[in-house]
């Protein structure tokens, strides 16, 4: 299944969200790095950005994850029962299997049992699901861009969950007048004619979508040099983190970065580049000079009306991924879903399910990504 009909903002149109921009391209290029955790208040374009990045990928996917859903829906199903009728065992996928090649949403991360939340995040850094049920065992590819966000006011995540996400940054609401008011005409543009807002954005758009078909296919081939590891094990100690996991995950952001430069190889810029997306979630520093720069954000409810993403005081735009027509005077912004639609429960498994025996195997894209430290 791909994106539904209903016309979805551009993101090459959204405006201030450089960092959240680049956070979810470099997982797009290499979904191994383990997704990304997005802070912020109600209204500041979270989904619209992570709908209008599945737009981008080959399969166009976008999947919802609901708040209610059983590990059953989230892994898929085993029919041992079906044995005893036809003699070979079924399976019914779950949304990680819908998700594949795709975006899996979840929003308000922090309120989903821990175990499931422990359990995708497992799935998307392996990019491998594996169900099992009285010993017998089914598994299937599921590489997907996880994006994960929450309200800090409704509670947070263990840290131990907080590791397993391998970028992560907060977005603020935006107080800029001037810029607000763009955001708002560029969002009453796009509910007055969305396809027209669309078409004027159409080359952008392609060149982004075609730059991550390219990034991934060079990803393999980038390697780096002991300066560089050298740089990113600074990094990681100066921050005081846990375990070895930030600098895998630095490693992974900074080749993903490369690839989506086209460079020939890893450089200390590419580490520095993405060091504060590894580090945002993991750093015990305590040091506020060390916190990254907030991302602004527009006004508007998310998921339910209107709303669009603002401009960031600090500048961290990388070419081909804020163009658009909006840049000059009156930037565009990003429009909060009209109605979410949360793909929710499966059918029953009697339409949904197939022979083990009979599912074909899915293509995965990229290097597969390691064991997690």
């Amino acid at each position: 299944m791909t994106l539904s009909a209903r016309p979805i903002f551009p993101f090459c149109a959204l405006v201030g969200q450089e960092r959240l921009q680049l956070a979810l391209l470099l997982a797009a290029v290499d979904p191994g790095i383990g997704g990304v955790l997005v802070t912020g208040p109600r209204g500041t374009a979270k989904s619209t950005a992570a709908r209008a990045l599945a737009e981008l990928l080959p399969h166009g996917h976008f999947v919802t994850l609901p708040l209610g859903a059983s590990e059953e829906q989230l892994t898929g199903t085993l029919d041992l029962g079906h044995v005893l009728q036809e003699g070979q065992v079924r399976f019914a996928p779950g949304l990680l299997a819908r998700a594949h090649e795709g975006v899996l949403y979840v929003d308000e991360v922090n309120l989903l049992p821990d175990p499931l939340v422990d359990q995708l995040l497992d799935v998307a850094s392996s990019g491998v699901n594996v169900v099992e049920r009285d010993g017998v065992s089914h598994q299937h590819d599921a590489r997907f861009v996880l994006v994960g966000t929450m309200n800090p006011e409704e509670g947070d995540l263990r840290p131990q969950l907080l590791d397993r996400f391998g970028l992560a940054l907060a977005i603020g609401n935006y107080d800029d007048p001037a810029a607000r008011q763009a955001i708002v005409r560029a969002r009453l543009a796009f509910d007055a004619d969305p396809q027209a807002f669309r078409a004027s954005v159409v080359e952008p758009q392609r060149a982004l979508a075609e730059r991550v078909v390219r990034s991934r296919a060079v990803l393999a081939s980038l390697t780096f040099d002991d300066a560089v590891h050298a740089h990113v094990s600074t990094l990681c100690i100066e921050a005081a983190v846990d375990g070895v996991r930030a600098d895998l995950v630095m490693l992974r952001a900074a080749r993903a970065l490369a690839a989506w430069d086209m460079a020939p190889a890893l450089t200390t810029a590419h580490v520095d580049a993405v060091a504060d997306l590894v580090l945002y979630h993991r750093r015990h520093a305590p040091t506020d000079a060390l916190m990254p720069p907030q991302d602004g954000a527009g006004t508007g409810e998310e998921n339910r009306s209107s709303g669009a993403s603002g401009a960031s005081g600090a500048s961290h735009s990388r070419p081909g991924i804020s163009s658009g027509p909006w840049s000059g005077s009156a930037p565009a912004a990003s429009s909060a879903d009209a109605s979410d639609e949360s793909w929710g429960a499966l059918p029953p498994p009697s339409a949904q399910a197939t022979a083990v025996a009979h599912v074909k195997p899915l293509r995965p894209f990229g290097k597969p990504p390691p064991k997690k430290a």
